[in-house]
């Protein structure tokens, strides 16, 4: 046992090797073909205008979430609504051909998931927490927890390169409390893109708008008054998610930017480090995140 303990340690430490100017790649799971748009468009769309790799996967094809629609017309829909929304970030889609509301933590899914962090050589990772409130979500959080040290095995399909580090996995922020709570290790200031995250939430009208899996015929009137009304409820909507990321981890973006401007950011996007894979310090973070110049 010493040998493998040894063995863990020494993936979990390993340094970046690569310099400050190469780009970083990232990759996010979302369980949902518009999950990892809600919680990292954001920082999504900094990263790619600063020239990084960015991709946005969605573990299911989102084939059951809308209220009138369902099956392959609406997974069609969602998918050219999601790509539309990641094409205007400047951000890679993917969308695995996996049953919404059926997603199991099964060692070909987890294959899956190991084979899309290889082959996108990525630095970090981003998911749901292992606990959340939609099975999908959950199991999305344990694959991608189960490949952050699988990505790193180099007999763990060898057909595939492995890593020559292991990335940095990180956790969307939620409101959930049990087991654990949801600590703020980094959180972004998305000021600066919001607009645009919300654009590009608002072009997913099957969601949004329409209110997905749990909407109802009263969320698409037929009346251009009470559309404009519904649009722009639905757009405060998804403003406040951001700007209650930004009140809530206050003192932590203070840390980050400075108590001056930390004061003054409205609307944030927060992630924890996950225990297993890479365990970065405060220069490294700064340098995976470089949008905290004070």
């Amino acid at each position: 046992m010493r040998w493998l303990f040894a063995s863990l340690l020494a993936v979990l430490a390993t340094p970046a090797l690569h310099s400050a100017d190469e780009p970083l790649r990232i990759i996010c799971f979302g369980a949902h073909p518009d999950d990892c748009e809600l919680k990292a468009a954001g920082v999504g769309a900094m990263w790619a205008a600063k020239g990084h790799h960015v991709k946005f996967v969605s573990v299911t094809n989102g084939d059951i979430g809308h209220w009138r629609e369902s099956g392959p017309a609406l997974a069609r829909r969602r998918k050219v609504e999601v790509e539309a929304a990641d094409k205007s970030l400047g951000i890679t889609t993917e969308i695995l051909d996996i049953h919404d509301g059926e997603l199991e933590p099964t060692l070909a899914n987890r294959r899956t998931v190991t084979r899309l962090i290889r082959e996108w050589k990525a630095d970090i990772v981003m998911s749901h927490r292992p606990n959340d409130y939609h099975p999908d979500h959950r199991y999305t959080g344990v694959l991608v927890q189960d490949a952050a040290f699988m990505v790193a095995v180099p007999r763990f399909m060898p057909e595939v390169a492995v890593l020559k580090r292991n990335p940095v996995f990180l956790f969307y922020s939620d409101r959930f409390l049990k087991p654990n709570p949801f600590k703020a290790d980094v959180v972004v200031a998305t000021d600066t893109v919001q607009a645009r995250k919300i654009a590009a939430l608002e072009r997913m009208q099957s969601q949004f708008y329409e209110g997905g899996a749990i909407g109802g015929p009263e969320m698409v009137p037929d009346d251009p008054q009470a559309q404009a009304k519904r649009r722009a409820d639905v757009r405060n909507a998804l403003q406040n998610r951001d700007r209650a990321a930004a009140k809530q981890f206050r003192e932590k973006l203070n840390d980050l930017y400075g108590a001056d401007r930390g004061a003054k950011v409205e609307f944030a996007e927060a992630f924890e480090v996950c225990e297993y894979g890479r365990q970065p310090d405060g220069a490294e973070l700064r340098r995976l995140f470089p949008f905290f110049d004070k």
